[in-house]
């Protein structure tokens, strides 16, 4: 670790830095490059290889539609209609006309390469060409059979012959021309496999990429590769993605669709014989990268000892002042940023230097000022002492009652006069025991006048607020209600839990005049562009308490009595209710918040 630290200089830092900046633009350079060399040679090669696939797939069906025209000139011919159309109408067709169909059907197998024999059968599936007895019914399915009768004609490429795995199916069926093109028969095509084999390389690169012609149910018509495994063909069909893995290789996959046999063309080519040649750009980048993080260390050295230089001469100058006094330096470079460094440093000295000189008036004056604080806490003492002497005094006098107003006056005096070591912050069982030492000291000028009523659930004494909060309120309650009140008055303080459990309301209410809607909307709008009231005496303690309330808690300090409150959710606030003769009552909403919290 100390090895380590000796190292950590600035001129190593830059080094490094300058170092890991480089390498990581090259290697951002480098990925895009390949990346973007590598896709546009994946893509032509895509192209490339679709295009030859609808060339192959073009050859294949050339060959087909030649072999569906042959078999529509057997299915058309006269000789083969009144065969057909005797058999319909319930006359058999003898030995001889049997074997004289040879001569119309044979044209197919002499035109066509690969046919190793064309079948005839009647409308009940009974063969007529060739001369052995047999039934279509054995030799094909069912479903095959009714979609060539559904075809009406139109050839239908069976497939790979479960009977002879070596050969491929199709049929058609045959209409009576003179019969109103009613089913006639079917005719039967056999090719050999052989005929559909793919030996030479269409791409014209040798021969790497794997051609495979698929036919219903997955069956594997043709192949160039003989070894290829069968059971791979489903998921090559299915597969979404133009690369898929064969074993432990990846392949690009391209799908042809013929429309003549709904058969599928399939194209594997290997993705290393594709990017072959990115191997010779990675190796150009790679070199690149090497030869220029070699070259940019090599000249990093003189730059990063031309830039540190001038800052090891200040270091050096800095290290003096440990041996003597604050001295500036006199060096200049010629660098605009080392001048200013300079010229910083030899200002900083100029003022730790006279900052030396005042530490003394400081000390001075930070004496004087922690007289000036003792000073301020005998006034309150003074005042505490005086209360207590006249407590006593009545007492003897035996002035029980006055006692007891002088005993609340200097609680509710050394409640209010925070010291500098007094927090802020209060319970609400100490804020409502000030309220009730408030309510008697006015139950002295007001007498039966006054009357009050303070409930508050046990469970939140302990509730952390603001100190003197709820008095203005009071206050208010006292002052604006009951003294404009004829004949006693009351004032009411609840405390109840809000709605939305995590806030508590405190409501203050009085029985007086109230406000009219004027002067109620007057004390709103105040509330809400957070402006004093227009006069005295129109919720100026109101006013107080929304702003401490917007101190301490944030936000807005709570809603006026025009605003609203967001669904679902209580914010710290104030709102103000009243009616002309129905009194007013003030309500303040604050977090459950105890001393732990």
């Amino acid at each position: 670790m100390r090895r380590f630290r000796e190292w950590n200089t600035l001129r190593n830092q830059m080094l490094v830095g300058f170092l890991g900046v480089m390498i990581i633009i090259l290697c951002v350079v480098g990925v895009f490059t390949f990346d973007s060399v590598s896709r546009l040679l994946k893509n032509n090669a895509e192209k490339h290889i679709q295009q030859t696939a609808v060339e192959a797939n073009g050859r294949l069906e050339a060959v087909l539609n030649q072999i569906d025209s042959l078999t529509t000139q057997v299915a058309t011919n006269a000789y083969v209609q009144k065969v057909l159309l005797n058999e319909q109408g319930g006359k058999p067709a003898t030995f001889a006309e049997r074997q004289a169909l040879l001569s119309s059907i044979k044209i197919v197998q002499t035109y066509a390469d690969g046919i190793t024999s064309v079948e005839l059968y009647s409308g009940d599936n009974r063969r007529l060409f060739p001369l052995d007895e047999g039934r279509l019914d054995k030799k094909v399915g069912q479903e095959w059979i009714a979609r060539a009768k559904e075809g009406k004609g139109r050839m239908v490429w069976i497939g790979k012959d479960p009977l002879e795995p070596n050969t491929v199916l199709a049929i058609r069926s045959v209409s009576l021309m003179d019969h109103w093109f009613t089913h006639g028969g079917y005719v039967l095509v056999r090719m050999d496999r052989e005929a559909f084999r793919l030996s030479e390389s269409l791409s014209g690169d040798g021969g790497r990429e794997t051609m495979l012609v698929v036919g219903p149910n997955y069956s594997l018509i043709a192949s160039s590769a003989p070894t290829f495994n069968a059971g791979a063909i489903q998921p090559l069909v299915e597969a979404e993605e133009t690369v898929v893995s064969i074993g432990k290789e990846k392949y690009m996959l391209v799908k042809q669709s013929s429309e003549v046999t709904g058969w599928i063309f399939l194209i594997l080519t290997p993705v290393s014989a594709i990017t072959e040649g990115i191997s010779v750009l990675r190796t150009a980048i790679l070199m690149s990268a090497g030869l220029g993080t070699l070259l940019f260390i090599v000249l990093s050295f003189p730059m990063s000892t031309i830039i540190t230089r001038p800052v090891f001469k200040l270091i050096k100058t800095m290290r003096g002042a440990r041996l003597g006094g604050l001295k500036p330096t006199t060096r200049i470079s010629s660098t605009i940023e080392i001048n200013e460094l300079n010229h910083t440093y030899n200002q900083m000295v100029e003022h730790m230097n006279e900052l030396i000189e005042l530490v003394y008036e400081k000390e001075l004056i930070q004496s004087r000022t922690e007289l000036k604080a003792l000073q301020a806490q005998i006034h309150p003492h003074f005042l505490f002492n005086t209360l207590e002497a006249l407590y006593w005094s009545l007492q003897e006098k035996q002035e029980e009652e006055l006692a007891e107003y002088v005993i609340a006056m200097a609680d509710l005096f050394r409640y209010t006069i925070t010291g500098p070591n007094k927090e802020e912050w209060v319970t609400l069982g100490d804020e409502l025991e000030h309220i009730e030492r408030y309510l008697l000291i006015m139950k002295m000028r007001l007498g039966d006048r006054i009357a009050w009523s303070v409930s508050m659930p046990p469970a939140y004494a302990a509730v952390r607020m603001p100190k003197l909060l709820i008095q203005p309120l009071v206050e208010n309650a006292i002052l604006h209600g009951i003294e404009g009140r004829i004949g006693p008055g009351t004032v009411t303080i609840r405390v109840e839990p809000a709605g939305d459990g995590i806030h508590l309301g405190i409501s203050v209410e009085d029985d007086g005049r109230g406000m009219d809607e004027e002067t109620l909307r007057s004390v709103n709008r105040a509330l809400e562009s957070g402006q004093s009231p227009p006069s005295k005496g129109t919720g100026m303690g109101i006013f107080n308490v929304r702003q401490r309330l917007k101190l301490y808690y944030g936000r807005g300090g709570g809603r006026a009595g025009g605003e609203t409150e967001r669904p679902g959710r209580l914010e710290p606030g104030l709102s103000v209710s009243s009616g002309s003769g129905e009194g007013t009552r003030v309500m303040i909403t604050i977090p459950l918040r105890t001393g732990e919290e």
